[in-house]
């Protein structure tokens, strides 16, 4: 009988501790950096990653059409400029698998792999007050102990996916988009059903109408959406924007959302006549900077927002013509920028299609899956041979909360979060020692900015606090309870004043089943977050607690 060496290893694995430092879970944008940066300071360091490679959200969603709605040239890590021109892009917005592959050059070119563990699950942790430490299980029963645990999840990593009775006994094909197969699907004549019509689910269905054989689309929420535009770089496009690399490093981290463009324009100050000559120029641009680079008013007075959602809905409607379609994908109850705005190209135009259709399950909801495919509540059955679930996410918190985090005295994040969603600046957590987050609610990085601007702020913060705490010979930081209450209090005030925390969305959990609601993201801008997290790392840590 011979014995699997990956199974021997993984035996081998699980009897062990690994002793660490500092621990990473994740191996995406900001895990990687995080790798990078506490390795540099000398740390014994490792990241965990359930994925068999680098990439966090670019190695599970390669769906069909999955591509950056940043532009590549900031969608970037500013730290090196010789990183940074080294890799040339082939787009503006590439897809997938040229992300995956710009993803590959960070992790070889830093040399990052060697500290890097694939293929494994965290399942929990527990902070050991007597050694202030935490001790870390993965899912195959490896212990890891480590003095600081770094969570660089993802916003946008724990797929709903369990949505629908029945779903096991469908005999055809079902994906969700964020657990896409490396293996090509073949839609090729086949009738298929997509669920949903978010950026993901309008990037699938533009992408694959007109190859499917039949096409059927379940409308629940219609989305504003914007018209990408998207030109290839030669060498030229790529040495220009290579020139610019002082500017965006000196721009991106200021601006309102981290992207080059900002807000410039103030909507009381203008006629009629000059504000609809700005809305056509950003909107020609094809880009989001409609959404953020055109009137920051459109998110607090309620008269902006109807104007340029107007706006919006006027381009729309020109596109779509028939007026059954624009009934039915054209926003109505909500302002435009409220929801992810998602960049498209001819998506509008697929349901002209003969082969396509759109389904409304607003008042007529999915009841359940079947054998044969999707059954409404009106007993109508679709029969499919595959089925794409473009169903989202449990965001911000559902990376944390499926695992068991246990902090001071045995409590419990999710049980916590299940109640009450807070964090201190969404860097940290009272009552959870040393472990520090990214990409978590309470910080621009929840929603609200391009992300790799927020992500590379907030590992530096965190690498730059730890460094802090090694320094002057401590070991253990933990924010204050009352530190925590006035994070809160100031992030509510702050999301309360913008018509998002009036708007039913993800970007509130109002998407997830029992989610305590509250605005997932800091609406005060990626800058001025930037200037408080700095300020207070300037004040020596002022609002939290050292050992």
């Amino acid at each position: 009988m011979t014995t699997d060496p990956r199974e021997a290893a993984s035996e081998n694995r699980a009897s062990a501790t690994e002793t660490l430092d500092a621990m990473i879970i994740g191996a995406g944008v900001a895990g990687l950096y995080q790798l990078h940066m506490l390795r540099s300071q000398g740390l014994k360091v490792r990241a965990y990653d359930s994925a068999s490679n680098v990439g966090g959200t670019w190695y599970w969603n390669r769906y069909p059409g999955a591509r950056f709605d940043s532009e590549a040239y900031i969608y970037q890590y500013l730290f090196s400029e010789d990183l940074y021109k080294g890799w040339s892009w082939s787009e503006r917005f590439p897809g997938q698998p040229e992300i995956e592959r710009w993803m590959h050059y960070v992790a070889d070119s830093l040399e990052l792999r060697k500290d890097i563990q694939f293929d494994t699950t965290i399942a929990g942790a527990r902070w050991n007050e007597d050694k202030k430490r935490w001790t870390v299980r993965t899912a195959g029963g490896e212990t890891v102990d480590t003095q600081f645990l770094i969570t660089c999840c993802g916003m946008l990593s724990a797929p709903m996916s369990d949505l629908f009775p029945g779903q096991d006994s469908f005999k055809g094909q079902i994906f969700h988009t964020a657990r896409w197969p490396h293996e090509p699907v073949d839609f090729a004549g086949k009738r298929v059903g997509v669920v949903g019509i978010g950026a993901t689910g309008i990037q699938v269905i533009q992408t694959i109408a007109g190859e499917a054989g039949d096409l059927k689309v379940f409308v629940r929420t219609p989305q504003y959406v914007l018209p990408m535009k998207n030109p290839k770089y030669g060498p030229k496009e790529v040495e220009a924007y290579k020139d610019r690399f002082e500017e965006l490093k000196g721009t991106l981290p200021h601006t309102f959302t981290g992207f080059e463009y900002d807000f410039q324009h103030t909507w009381a100050e203008l006629s009629p006549e000059r504000r609809r000559e700005i809305l056509e120029d950003v909107y020609a641009d094809g880009s989001l900077k409609l959404w953020l680079a055109s009137f920051g008013e459109m998110f607090f007075d309620e008269a902006v927002s109807e104007e340029v959602s107007d706006f919006v809905r006027e381009k729309m409607r020109a596109r779509l013509k028939d007026e059954k379609l624009c009934d039915l994908l054209i926003p109505k109850d909500y302002g435009f920028g409220t929801h992810r705005v998602p960049l498209e190209t001819n998506y509008l135009e697929a349901y002209l299609r003969p082969d396509v259709e759109a389904i409304s399950v607003r008042d007529n909801p999915i009841e359940r899956i079947v054998p044969e495919g999707i059954q409404t509540a009106d007993g109508k059955l679709h029969a499919f041979d595959i089925i794409v679930l473009a169903t989202g996410f449990d965001a911000g918190t559902g990376a944390l909360t499926r695992m068991d985090i246990r902090g001071r005295d045995g409590r419990s994040l999710t049980e916590d979060w299940g109640k009450d969603i807070r964090t201190t600046m969404g860097l940290q957590v009272h009552g959870y020692p040393n472990l520090f987050t990214t990409a978590v609610p309470l910080a621009p990085s929840a929603a609200l900015c391009n992300m790799t601007t927020c992500l590379q702020q907030q590992t530096e913060w965190i690498s730059a606090c730890i460094a802090h705490l090694r320094a002057k010979g401590l070991g253990v930081i933990e924010p204050t309870r009352e530190t925590e209450d006035r994070w809160v209090a100031h992030h509510d005030e702050t999301a309360a004043a913008t018509l998002i925390s009036k708007t039913t969305s993800w970007y509130l959990g109002s998407n997830v089943p029992g989610k305590p609601r509250r605005v997932l993201s800091y609406t005060g801008g990626v800058g001025a977050y930037r200037k408080i997290c700095d300020e207070v790392a300037a004040k020596g840590y002022e609002g939290f607690t050292m050992q």
